[in-house]
Order: structure tokens, then sequence, then C-alpha cells
């Protein structure tokens, strides 16, 4: 807890880096299980799995989240909020570093993949850009949640789907066929207004939801 709250109150705001220092935050409080996440993708990458989509997508959530719920522990957003940034910019970190680690994410299981297995192309450009557009659209609806109550919140409703998907399998629906199914059909799509309408849905849900954290953290009171 000291050496968290020490790491925050040295993100400090110097010339104009304010969006640097608080990505950072983020990558810097998580440093210990990075090693962790690595070695797991690589044992996944070893086992040879299906496809990398769930395992993109899974991975750039997590990371996501866990950043975000470390700053509800300890009334790190109290300390964060005694610093010179304003709300809009701590949101805002939010948001763009979403993107930044789903990037490096999808670039390392993809850059894994090719050099563990040796599969295809070393970058296979619609799956990657296909996880990104996942990931933000749940983090359009996981983060207007998380600001708004708590984490733990999510993480029970999260649960809750996750029950859900198991009680499916369970059951003989071949749920993982099916969305599998569907994903290759909409990566084999050859029609490029297809592609526009689905990526300008996503960037406007983003952008919203984008909006709409500022709003509520805004008016939040710590």
């Amino acid at each position: 807890m000291v050496k968290k709250r020490t790491l925050i109150c040295n993100i400090r705001k110097k010339d104009g880096n304010w969006m640097i220092n608080l990505i950072l935050k983020d990558v810097l409080i998580q440093k210990k299980i990075i090693l962790f996440y690595i070695a797991t993708i690589i044992i996944y990458l070893l086992a040879g799995v299906p496809s990398l989509i769930p395992l993109g997508f899974l991975y750039s959530v997590i990371f996501i989240l866990n950043a975000f719920a470390y700053d509800e522990k300890d009334n790190a957003n109290i300390l964060l909020n005694s610093l010179p940034y304003t709300r809009k910019e701590i949101v805002s970190s939010k948001y763009i570093g979403s993107l930044i680690f789903t990037t490096i994410f999808v670039f390392m299981i993809y850059a894994g993949d090719f050099l563990i297995n040796g599969k295809g192309d070393l970058f296979i450009w619609k799956e990657m850009l296909f996880i990104i557009g996942l990931v933000m659209v749940a983090i359009s609806f996981m983060f207007p949640i998380s600001y708004k109550f708590k984490t733990h919140y999510l993480l029970i409703a999260l649960g809750v789907l996750l029950g859900i998907y198991m009680l499916t399998i369970s059951l003989l629906v071949p749920i993982n066929d099916i969305l599998r199914e569907l994903a290759r059909k909409f990566l084999t799509l050859q029609e490029a207004q297809m592609y526009f309408v689905a990526i300008f849905t996503t960037v406007i849900l983003f952008i919203g939801s984008w909006l709409l954290s500022i709003r509520i953290y805004e008016k939040k009171v710590f």
C-alpha cells in the first residue's frame, strides 16, 4: 500500500505529459504480474489454442480492469485526485490506455504465435483489428458501470455471465462453435461498406462511453 501511494505521488504533471504519466502508472502498478501474463500466454500458445481471438480479448480486458480495480483500493482515487490532474484527464487516460494496452497484447500474442508455432502470416490484420474492436465495445460498457458503481459489481455481473456460459456448455449447446463461426463469417466479409459501418458504430460507442464516464466521474464524491 505504501509503495502504491509513493508511486501515485511521484506521477506529477510535467510539461503536458500527463497522459504518459497516468498510463505509465497503470503499467507500473501491475509490473509484478506482467511476467505472469506473458508466461501464461506462452503456455496457451504452446498448447496450440484453436483461435487467438478469445486469448487476445480476455488478456486485454483483464489487464485493463485490473488497472482500474487498483485505483479503487486503499483510497487511491482520493490520492490521485489530490494531484494536479483534472478528472477529465484521469478518465481519458483510462480510455487511451485501454487502446494502447490492447494493441500491445494483440501484437505480442500474434508475434508469439508466429515464433512458437510458425502459423500463417506474422500479423493477421483482420483478426487483430477485430480483437481491438471487441475490447473497445466491452470497455464502452464496463467503464461507465465501474465509474458509476464499483468494479466488484462488474465482476459479479461477469461471474453471472460466466456461469450462464458454463451452463450453456454443460447442456451441450455448441456455443464456442457458434461464436467461432460468427467471427469467421465476419472476418471473411468482402464488403467494404460492412466494415465501415462496424468501425463507425464501434468508434461512436467508444466516444459516447468516454464522454459518459467523464460526466459520471466529475460528479463523483470521494
